[in-house]
């Protein structure tokens, strides 16, 4: 990992907090002045609220973003500073072994691409063969068919004479298509910042929570994990394991609604001043449309217990399922307005240009991409990056 983080002192275990089950909404909670009210249960040991000027200078996947200065006439306001998820300076070392990872990844993807520039001319068969490989890709036809117009001018812009030329014209044409998926994901500006997290079963999506959620503990963000997946068998006791590993709390009762888990889990982080809510959900198919309605259940129930939120809402779906991914993308965004993508799986795979597909189909920003199991091997989207490693 290319992330030089100052790490937090090591957090109490986490404690699994019990849900009370609810129809279609959560149930406020009693007053703790009633004789009859349920004892409250201490989610975390009492200690000391961090001092304000104790904001740590962060390297790696994380930055701060500085707020704006309030008016002369406005008290400060003590919210904290918003963090960043964007690409800053790393030693050469670590970010070139990142870049190997990545084109190593993507290798099954472009190597059939890469082909085509071996040969000595630029004609038609250079730009049949190169469609096919574009296709085979998984790129789609609208973005093969805008990539091919594109490149075609940026050739004759160039006067290029050199297959090698066309290779280099099109990792720009690449580039300047994926740029608008390549965005922050900002951590703070919201106090807590609540993520919910969706995508199909077997996508990566309780590894993908676990991963971010390291590289936020490490950044000094208290984070709050909501086990609102309580249809798949284990999928609480995995979360769990994520968040022992991390040193971070847990909000999860087996056999809750799911609803009322996120809705706790948000009430707990207010009241407690963490940072993070991450709220996993159950695997979903789209086509699956009474599940899908579970999910619309809880984005709303998220929403009684802070009417901002959720802030963000993530898919994750496998760089492994080709066009399915942009399908997946286009339902889960219909039914919930997503914010943003993690894009797992991309070691391995011949379809690694559906990201094109969804630029030019669906511009979802890619907070993250995944090419491996461990922890370094999440990092966030760079077009540039990809495109060139795409076509080396």
């Amino acid at each position: 990992m290319f992330s030089f983080f100052r790490k937090k002192a090591p957090a109490a275990a986490p404690v699994e907090v019990p849900v009370p089950a609810v129809d279609n909404a959560p149930v406020a909670a009693p007053a703790a002045t009633s004789p009859q009210a349920a004892p409250a249960v201490d989610l975390t040991p009492a200690m000391a609220p961090p001092a304000a000027a104790a904001t740590p200078a962060l390297f790696g996947l994380f930055k701060r973003k500085s707020a704006a200065a309030p008016a002369a006439d406005t008290p400060a306001p003590a919210a904290a500073e918003a963090i960043v998820a964007a690409p800053v300076v790393a030693p050469a070392s670590a970010r070139q072994g990142w870049l190997d990872r990545l084109k190593n990844g993507l290798r099954k993807t472009g190597s059939s691409i890469a082909q085509v520039f071996t040969g000595t001319q630029i004609d038609d068969a250079l730009y049949e063969e190169l469609e096919s490989a574009l296709l085979m890709a998984d790129t789609g036809v609208r973005a093969t068919e805008f990539l091919l117009q594109d490149l075609k001018r940026r050739v004759k812009e160039a006067k290029a004479t050199d297959p090698s030329q066309v290779k280099a014209l099109l990792a720009d044409a690449l580039t300047d298509l994926l740029a608008p998926l390549e965005r922050s994901l900002a951590i703070g500006q919201q106090h807590p910042t609540v993520m919910m997290v969706v995508g199909v079963n077997g996508a990566g999506k309780t590894t993908s929570i676990g991963k971010l959620t390291r590289h936020l503990a490490d950044a000094d963000q208290s984070v709050l994990l909501a086990a609102a997946d309580t249809f798949r068998a284990a999928a609480r006791e995995q979360l769990a394991v994520w968040a022992d590993r991390n040193k971070v709390e847990i909000v999860s009762q087996e056999g809750a609604d799911p609803a009322a888990v996120a809705f706790d889990a948000v009430s707990a982080a207010k009241a407690r001043g963490r940072d993070v809510v991450i709220a996993d959900t159950a695997g979903r198919l789209p086509t699956q449309l009474h599940l899908m309605e579970e999910l619309r259940k809880i984005r709303r129930v998220i929403a009684k217990a802070d009417a901002s939120a959720p802030h963000e809402v993530l898919l994750v779906v496998d760089g492994n399922t080709g066009q399915n991914a942009l399908t997946q993308v286009k339902a889960f965004d219909d039914a919930l307005q997503l914010t943003g993508l993690i894009v797992t799986k991309l070691d391995g795979t011949a379809k690694g240009g559906v990201l094109a597909a969804i630029a030019r189909e669906r511009p979802v920003p890619v907070y993250f991409i995944g090419v491996g199991e461990k922890l370094e091997d999440l990092q966030t989207f760079n077009a540039r990056e990809f495109a060139q490693a795409l076509l080396s």
